[in-house]
């Protein structure tokens, strides 16, 4: 019987593994096998518990076994009913409202109790019913976001969802997967993994297949590699023991809980949030102490005060962004560009500095083979013919599975069908793979008469400085070639009679076999693609492990704005302070090892604004880290995909441009909405407040006052899908608490002068009784502060040169107009209301006109001294907070995996 640990290790802990129990036993007689047991096993053993061959397993037993152990994944992205709903009832204002209109009701109020009630199951179903579409976008969301492991089926490989990956499967590991489950490794060549996610470990861990002594530590299981590590450097096959919920990682992530780190964005709403709840707390208070000592009665002071703080606070604020940001998430969707959380879409929106590698984005990313260039004294066919036989995976067909993208184009030329042939009379002995410290791959292989041949692939400047000898004609060669804007590869190969295995110190002493050219053209959109992003008020600049020569004919080619090229020997000699200098100045960063660009992001971010890195190889994924948005594409490697925020489904710069665009929309719509709340809504809020103070009745009933605030926020839900002026999106804006308490200083007064105003109308001009002077002012209110949307929307004066859209403008027009006629409706009487005399509404026209038009001056008065529009203003500890538990969200159900991934910084350093 296999066995299963109970309690697992917590990260770090490098004391003796717990003891063993047997595991459950499942159908069928197979069971998961726990990894420490395993690794205590020989690999022969192993394979057999598993019933499983040097083939791997049928595809029918793999289905059979997936149907028996289920997926493996950890976690789920779906939409739940019942949490949404929570979300909508957990306001203590409503709360406490709920308990005073029942209070209400039992002592005869049941008429007003029974329709406070009514309006706050609406207002609930209101915001359940948009948070809840937003939550039903955002699984779709996580549905498009996939990732592949490649296992050995039916003999062959083939790439499958990390999902679907069973226990028995043979799983091969390549530099920069991450470990999809926990693996008995049965072979390996120069294979570290980096566990820090697991057990703490800062150093990347060596592996290999011999087994370890029963009981030993977590982090010192060499023979095995756990599930949710990243393959740091070479490369090795295992057989899968666990996986899901079974498996060391599985277990962790499975009590860490669910929530996730605040972004910039939703700290941003939570002191907005905040500070109306302060100010409708102090309001609130203060009302109902005053009414109090007015001797009124306390449950409808009680109720009067708690409509009041419930019209203040943001309630519908979850729901217009939820829907805001559900909305953008299905445009960016059909423009190919995918968010890992809703809320990405507003930090992308932020960007002002882009970090991009060239590949893909600037150039068409089709890299085609153009020709072997062979140093003296060896033919083209030889060069490419070593070329093609360094490569660290298995070719097949004619083809790389699973090779970096210069190998795929390699392996897909005319060049290498016509050499098939002789590439048979060879056997493929020993491999060094690609690490981006070497950057080279060495293979070596034995040909048909028994002689070994070491051959070395890689960046040429590196594979030059390990050759005994390097003809002129050959440097001279290689820089017409980057003159040209190609890309290089270098191969050397050196007789290796003696060698059983290859190790970094066999690199060297060897002779050059020539040069292989790929061509790699500038795509003929990127042009206007930088343009554009130029006009968002996005710097871009290339970071790249390519040749700096070729880096910059390509920038010059495309028209990106003149600067300076730094290579990685010039990052090292420049401390931080003077490497943010020279950022500004730089357009190209070529040669750049990941810990350089992991730094030129840091120190960028410390400049202030905020930094995207777009990139896809395993060598990107610090920078990703680091900076405020991590981008990366669908074929991307896994350690980068799991680093980004953001997933391209075509690695466009256009593509992203519309990302930033959307993102920037979104969040001015959304400003649109709180400052809606902190001017009209807070201006009338405010009147009620102080009308009660010398009126000898309340001057709105409870429920008219939460009808009146259900009606507006209904109007408001149009806001997600507002046109925006084209000067809010060409700079990043940034919440700003100040900002918004001046706006709310300076508007809602307005808006309670022309209330007040209106409460001398009523009592002066009609002589109104109670139910005439709440109808007059409820219908006043309600068209005053819907209304103002069309001034407070637009920072252009006047108004109407921008245009609102058709669903905003209809659902203002629309709410106005019930709010009219609710007085003069056959069940008027029922909510307190009493018909209005024609007059009032010539009044109420003119009142309207004058509060739009003390609105523009104010607005001019107010954005002159505010400065001008998307001007960044970032509060002090207001950084992004990573991400956590990015790693876990891979292995979900909800969260389907499919892409195939191409490694484009695999290339082996070639230009």
């Amino acid at each position: 019987m296999s066995t299963v640990l109970r309690d697992s290790q917590p990260p770090g802990d490098r004391s003796a593994a717990p003891a063993a129990v047997p595991a459950p036993s499942r159908p069928g007689g197979l069971d998961v096998m726990d990894v420490a047991a395993a690794a205590a096993l020989p690999v022969e053993s192993v394979l057999n518990a598993f019933a499983v061959t040097e083939d791997g397993l049928s595809s029918a037993e793999a289905a059979r076994r997936l149907a028996r152990f289920g997926p493996n994944a950890v976690a789920s992205h779906r939409a739940r009913f019942a949490l949404v709903l929570w979300h909508q009832l957990r306001s203590p204002l409503l709360g406490l409202l709920l308990a005073a209109a029942t209070a209400s009701y039992f002592v005869g109020e049941r008429t007003d109790a029974l329709i406070i009630g009514a309006i706050v199951v609406l207002s609930v179903g209101l915001g359940f019913v948009n948070e809840y579409r937003a939550e039903k976008a955002a699984e779709a969301l996580h549905s498009q976001i996939h990732h592949r492991a490649l296992v050995l089926r039916d003999g062959h490989p083939v790439a499958v969802d990390v999902t679907a990956v069973v226990p028995g499967d043979l799983v091969d590991l390549r530099l920069g997967d991450i470990v999809p489950v926990d693996l008995r490794l049965t072979a390996g060549s120069g294979l570290e993994c980096d566990e820090s996610a697991l057990t703490g470990e800062s150093l990347p861990v060596d592996k290999d297949t011999a087994p370890v002594p029963a009981g030993t530590p977590l982090a010192d299981l060499t023979g095995c590699a756990l599930m949710g590590t990243v393959v740091h450097a070479g490369g090795g096959r295992g057989v899968a023991v666990a996986t899901g919920a079974d498996t060391r990682f599985g277990r962790i992530a499975a009590g860490l809980g669910t929530r996730q780190t605040e972004t910039e964005f939703q700290i941003g709403l939570r002191k907005f949030s905040m500070l109306l709840v302060y100010v409708a707390g102090a309001l609130t208070t203060g009302i109902f102490a005053v009414n109090v000592v007015l001797h009124k009665p306390i449950i409808d002071a009680l109720l009067f005060s708690l409509a009041i703080a419930v019209g203040i606070t943001p309630q519908l604020l979850p729901a217009v962004v939820s829907t805001s940001l559900a909305a953008g998430s299905r445009r960016l969707a059909k423009r190919k560009v995918l968010v890992k959380r809703l809320v990405c879409i507003e930090d992308l929106g932020d960007v002002d500095t882009l970090f991009t590698d060239k590949t893909g984005t600037l150039t068409e990313g089709r890299i085609g083979f153009l020709r072997a260039v062979p140093a003296e004294g060896a033919s083209p066919d030889e060069a490419l013919r070593w070329g093609l036989l360094c490569t660290e995976v298995t070719a097949e067909a004619g083809r790389a599975e699973g090779g970096n993208p210069l190998d795929d184009a390699l392996w897909r030329s005319a060049q290498a069908a016509a050499s098939e042939a002789a590439l048979a009379a060879y056997t493929k002995l020993s491999v060094l793979p690609f690490d981006h410290e070497r950057r080279m791959v060495s293979v070596l292989v034995r040909a048909a008469d028994g002689t070994k041949t070491l051959i070395t692939k890689g960046a040429p400047e590196t594979v030059l400085t390990r050759c005994a000898d390097v003809p002129a004609s050959a440097r001279a060669d290689l820089d017409a070639e980057f003159g040209a804007g190609n890309r290089v590869v270098a191969v050397a190969v050196k007789p290796a009679p003696d060698l059983e295995a290859v190790g970094a110190d066999d690199e060297r002493g060897l002779r050059l076999a020539g040069l292989l050219v790929f061509l790699d053209a500038p795509k003929q959109d990127a042009a206007a693609a930088l343009k554009r992003l130029a006009g968002l008020g996005i710097a871009v600049k290339i970071v790249t492990g390519d040749n700096p020569v070729v880096a910059a004919r390509v920038c010059a080619d495309l028209g990106l704005p003149a600067g300076g090229v730094l290579t990685g020997p010039d990052l090292d000699a420049l401390d931080d302070t003077r490497l943010a200098a020279a950022i500004a100045g730089t357009t190209v960063f070529a040669r750049v090892s990941p810990e350089h660009k992991a730094r030129i992001v840091r120190v960028q971010r410390r400049g202030g604004g905020d930094v995207a890195f777009l990139g896809d190889g395993v060598n990107d994924a610090l920078a990703l880290h680091a900076a405020d948005v991590g981008i990366s594409v669908d074929s991307a490697t896994d350690v980068a995909k799991d680093a980004a925020d953001v997933i391209l489904l075509e690695k466009d710069l256009d593509v992203l441009a519309d990302g930033v665009a959307e993102g920037r929309r979104i969040f001015a719509n959304t400003i649109k909405y709180v400052l809606m709340g902190t001017s009209s809504n807070f201006g009338n809020m405010f009147s009620a407040a102080g009308a009660s103070l010398f009126l000898k009745f309340l001057p709105m009933l409870p429920s008219q006052i939460l009808l009146n605030n259900l009606l507006y926020d209904t109007s408001q839900l149009a806001i997600p899908t507002d046109n925006t002026d084209e000067e809010q999106l060409r700079r990043p804006s940034h919440w700003d608490i100040a900002f918004i308490r001046r706006f709310m200083v300076c508007f809602g007064p307005i808006s309670s002068a022309f209330d007040f105003l209106t409460f001398g109308v009523m009592l002066w001009v009609f002589h109104s009784g109670p139910a005439q002077f709440r109808s007059g002012w409820f219908v006043e209110s309600l068209a005053t502060q819907t209304l103002v949307i069309f001034a407070i929307r637009t920072r252009r004066i006047p108004f109407f040169r921008s245009h609102p859209s058709l669903p905003l403008t209809l659902s203002a027009l629309g709410v106005v107009t019930v709010g009219a006629l609710l007085p003069a409706a056959p069940f008027a009487h029922t909510l307190g209301f009493q018909p209005l005399p024609a007059g009032f509404f010539a009044a109420l026209a003119g009142m309207v006109v004058g509060y739009l038009g003390l609105i523009e001056i104010g607005k001019s008065l107010f954005y002159r001294a505010a400065g001008p529009a998307g001007t960044p203003v970032v509060e002090a500890g207001h950084r992004r907070r990573r991400r956590v538990r990015r790693r876990a969200a891979r292995f979900s159900t909800g969260h389907r995996y499919r892409a195939g991934r191409v490694p484009a910084e695999r290339s082996h350093g070639g230009a």
